[in-house]
């Protein structure tokens, strides 16, 4: 097969496939793979990779969520006052921040999967540390470390997934791996309220340290992207991991043959090296503004209210065990949200699926703050959960189709990282407020953020769906 690639007439691979390269690596060029992977049914093989990128997100997200059910703790035993609580909710960000802008460039220059590898390794350790953390300041320096493998876990995982998903399955799955933050959220919710009842805090984070082996499952299991290896020139590596990618995906086809490979005009791209100046080109600098701006405002609406649910509980008089059980009950709702997500961003779109996300946050989050009873204060609940975790679902399925693969990661990260900004002062800002606004203020401010995110997307945003790769970049 190798060398033998089909290409109709009137298409034609870039110069440097047919004349500067040898044919035999020509099935390696970068318009082959695109449409030797375009051409792929979806087989448990994607699937596979899919439910191991997404497994590691699991563990991640539950590293992520577990301080909204320990930040009351931490705060009663170092005897910290809001403002410091916040400050010490920011610490993750800070992190993350650094972690997502950096991870995406160099997963661009030395590939998604050792990123991706990574990324692990500094969650795992910074999960550790915070388990023995002596005081408040070095349990802030160990959430600093701990999300900065946070921040480079998800824009790569994200290029990983957009990148071997055929297009018509892409925004389903992309947004269904989202959907493992709420499952993580719900999860370290339940490592918490079980270990709590027997231990302290400190050994919630040690238990979330042992998932950091997982890498090994990636180390072995998950292939290189071919898309990534071709943009790379590496066209001899590119054409041997996508040869064993197709053996793989045709062993699931009960003996029927893979179909030719077309390349289409749009994938027939001349070879160009990324500038981080072209995230700010004509082409890109209005989805780049979006998409900054959605991130930012999305992100400093969700941590400044997800934070503090459990320690805002405990203020009004719930118990700790009562109010992890409360805040894990509202967390449900996000299942669903995400499902709805997932089913909605292949049939109406990206951008009104976001829109409708959004909106919906920010209305659930203002009738939240302003319930008039407990019953209604989970009614709202589940609805502020329900969306947010949606909102969550398409932003991850949009942000990596709106940049061609040389791209992919860094303007993943990027977009992450400013958004990481938002959830740095989201949490710090409500600490600083709550004691003059009140709660009513507090979610207030949430549901202003989700309404200029949503205005960004709305105004600014291009729809993705259906389409290749290939054919939204320049």
């Amino acid at each position: 097969m190798v060398g033998q690639i089909a290409i109709p007439a009137g298409d034609v691979l870039p110069e440097r496939a047919t004349t500067e390269i040898p044919a035999r690596v020509a099935a390696g060029s970068s318009a082959v793979i695109a449409a030797r992977l375009e051409r792929l049914p979806m087989t448990q093989f994607q699937r596979n990779i899919f439910l191991i990128i997404a497994t590691a997100w699991f563990f991640d997200s539950i590293d992520l969520g577990s301080l909204t059910f320990l930040l009351g703790s931490i705060k009663t035993e170092f005897g910290l006052s809001t403002a410091q609580a916040g400050l010490l909710s920011s610490m993750s960000f800070i992190g993350m921040f650094a972690g997502a802008a950096l991870s995406g460039m160099l997963a661009d220059r030395f590939g998604r999967k050792l990123v991706f590898q990574i990324s692990m390794v500094f969650w795992g350790l910074g999960s550790a540390w915070c388990a023995y953390a002596p005081d408040a300041t070095m349990l802030g320096y160990a959430r600093l470390l701990l999300g900065f493998g946070m921040g480079m876990e998800f824009p790569v995982a994200l290029a990983i997934v957009s990148e071997f998903l055929p297009t018509d399955k892409r925004g389903r799955y992309l947004a269904i791996m989202e959907g493992f933050w709420p499952l993580g959220f719900i999860a370290a919710g339940c490592l918490s309220y079980v270990l709590l009842s027997y231990f302290d805090w400190r050994a919630v984070f040690l238990a979330q340290a042992v998932p950091a082996l997982f890498l090994f499952v990636i180390r072995f299991l998950v292939p290189e992207s071919p898309r990534w290896l071709a943009d790379r020139g590496r066209y001899d590596e590119a054409d041997r991991v996508m040869a064993t990618i197709e053996t793989k995906v045709a062993a699931h086809l009960d003996g029927r043959s893979l179909a030719e490979p077309k390349v289409l005009p749009e994938q027939v791209q001349g070879e160009r090296r990324f500038s981080f100046l072209e995230l700010w080109s004509p082409g890109y600098a209005s989805r780049t503004v979006m998409i900054w701006l959605t991130w930012f405002f999305a992100l400093l609406g969700f941590y400044g209210l997800t934070t503090w649910l459990g320690a805002l509980l405990q203020d009004a008089g719930y118990s700790v065990a009562k109010s992890v059980t409360y805040t894990i009950l509202i967390s449900l709702a996000g299942i669903p949200g995400f499902i709805a997500s997932a089913i909605l961003v292949e049939r109406w779109g990206r951008k009104p699926t976001a829109v409708l996300m959004l909106l919906g946050s920010a209305v659930a989050a203002y009738l939240y703050g302003h319930s008039p009873s407990f019953t209604w204060l989970i009614a709202f609940g589940l609805m502020m959960q329900f969306f947010l975790f949606g909102m969550w679902s398409v932003l991850y399925a949009y942000t990596p189709e709106l940049y061609p693969t040389r791209a992919r990661a860094t303007g993943a990260g990027c977009a992450s990282a400013i958004g990481r900004v938002g959830s740095l002062i989201g949490p710090y800002v409500i600490g600083i407020i709550l004691p003059t606004l009140g709660h009513g203020g507090v979610f207030a401010l949430g549901a202003g953020s989700f309404v200029i995110a949503a205005a960004s997307v709305g105004i600014l945003g291009i729809e993705t769906k259906g389409r290749s790769l290939e054919a939204i970049s320049h």
